[in-house]
């Protein structure tokens, strides 16, 4: 789905790999904030990081594009995404 950049996103990320205990979760809020996105990134009992992240949809890809990139902390097999209308409420970017 694309929406015009003004508009804002919703992307939906499931990464897949080694992403757990390694400062993967603290990796991404950061290159969120730089970003200038808000959302989260929570560890889940799969072994996955589920990524939630809201603003431009510029903003959105590019940090689609750094979860798929080779400067992760550890190894990233697999970045499943889906890009949606934003919602709102969410404040900051958090790791859960």
């Amino acid at each position: 789905m694309s929406a015009p950049d003004g508009d804002g996103v919703r992307l939906v990320a499931w990464v897949h790999g080694r992403v757990q205990g390694v400062g993967f979760r603290w990796w991404t809020r950061s290159r969120a904030l730089e970003l200038g996105l808000s959302g989260y990134a929570a560890n889940k009992p799969d072994g996955r990081v589920h990524v939630v992240a809201e603003g431009p949809e510029s903003a959105c890809r590019a940090l689609s594009d750094l979860l798929r990139g080779g400067d992760t902390p550890e190894r990233v097999d697999l970045v499943v995404d889906t890009y949606e209308p934003a919602r709102g409420g969410l404040t900051g970017f958090v790791e859960r």
